[in-house]
């Protein structure tokens, strides 16, 4: 059996921002069960904060295999599983996880049928793409779509994913790597970093923010990203009120801050709203908020706005403004040259 893809309805400029996303757990006997309940409840809660404000759901979560009930890796007892689909929606997500072990077998019946599966994918970026948590990568790789790709897991499997694809880029000691439409991360809850990675690409950077927060886990770094995202900086806190103000924050930047507004969203005084930023978040409210404004600037020009563009985006009241916060947080060069610096269009 292989599955096709269906096609979105709509022009792709539109539907690629817009149309929901089908993310398809495809799951064995003795998967992981940490491997895809955490990216499924950083999906889950992704949708929950999308519908709070006013957005629709973005992600449609199936949970496929070759038999309709599985036995997970601490033994509790899945049914009800829906079978491999000969058709999957477009935009699409295949997840391939873990299994319990130090080896991956795939002699078993189960095991087969998934690969039979897996081989009729062909992963393209915006439309299937493939994401492997843990030893999930040794499976995509028994099914051969990881030939020519740089791809990496966990550390136990390293050995075992060069020896099955010898034409894969095994990358060691890292939490997860990109290659094109193929995501793979190193396993068990880097499965969520991965995760939080893609919410960010694909809902932005302030939702990651948010989702990570809700989940009480760091977003640690991507597999390019030099530093940790802008919008979890001064976050490490469990202040209720504090992170209502940055979520507001981040979710608007745009918006006419000041600090008397961020405190009514707090529900305290200015004052006390500022003692509550320094003392949690190690940094002054109006600081915070330039920090923020700077980054979603930044993220502006990478995506092909100008200089004022991304400035009227970001909630800067001039060019002048945001050159200003760019040399005061010693960002290198100019706004202007990262504005002609952005990739080139594929």
């Amino acid at each position: 059996m292989q599955a096709t893809l269906s096609s979105p309805t709509g022009s792709p400029a539109s539907t690629a921002a817009s149309a929901p996303i089908h993310v398809y757990f495809a799951l064995l006997p003795g998967s992981l069960v940490l491997d895809w309940a955490g990216p499924a409840e950083a999906l889950r809660i992704a949708n929950q904060a999308l519908v709070a404000q006013g957005q629709p759901a973005r992600f449609v979560l199936h949970f496929v295999s070759p038999t309709p009930e599985s036995v997970t890796s601490v033994g509790a007892v899945l049914t009800g599983l829906a079978p491999l689909p000969t058709t999957l929606a477009a935009p699409a997500w295949v997840v391939l996880v873990g299994l319990a072990g130090t080896h991956i077998d795939v002699q078993g019946d189960e095991a087969r049928a998934l690969l039979h599966w897996l081989r009729g994918l062909r992963p393209v970026a915006g439309r299937l793409e493939l994401i492997t948590v843990c030893a999930g990568s040794v499976l995509a790789a028994h099914a051969g779509l990881l030939t020519g790709r740089r791809a990496t897991t966990h550390h136990q499997h390293l050995d075992e994913l060069a020896a099955v694809d010898p034409g894969c880029d095994v990358v060691a000691n890292r939490v997860f790597v990109a290659d094109g439409a193929v995501y793979s991360s190193a396993g068990v809850t880097t499965g969520i970093d991965l995760l939080l990675h893609r919410l960010s690409d694909t809902c932005g950077p302030a939702l990651a923010a948010q989702v990570a927060q809700a989940m009480v886990v760091a977003l640690r770094r991507g597999p390019d990203d030099p530093e940790f995202s802008p919008f979890m900086h001064h976050r490490n806190h469990l202040h209720p009120a504090l992170h209502r103000v940055q979520d507001a924050v981040a979710q608007q930047p745009q918006a006419e801050w000041n600090v008397p507004h961020m405190a009514q969203v707090a529900h305290t005084s200015p004052r006390h709203l500022t003692r509550l930023f320094l003392e949690h978040a190690g940094i002054a409210p109006l600081q915070y908020l330039r920090r923020i404004r700077l980054a979603t600037a930044e993220a502006a020009l990478r995506s092909g706005q100008n200089v004022t563009q991304a400035a009227l985006m970001a909630g800067f009241s001039s060019d002048t403004q945001l050159r200003r916060a760019w040399h005061q947080f010693g960002q290198g060069g100019t706004p202007s040259h990262s504005a002609r610096q952005r990739p080139a269009a594929t």
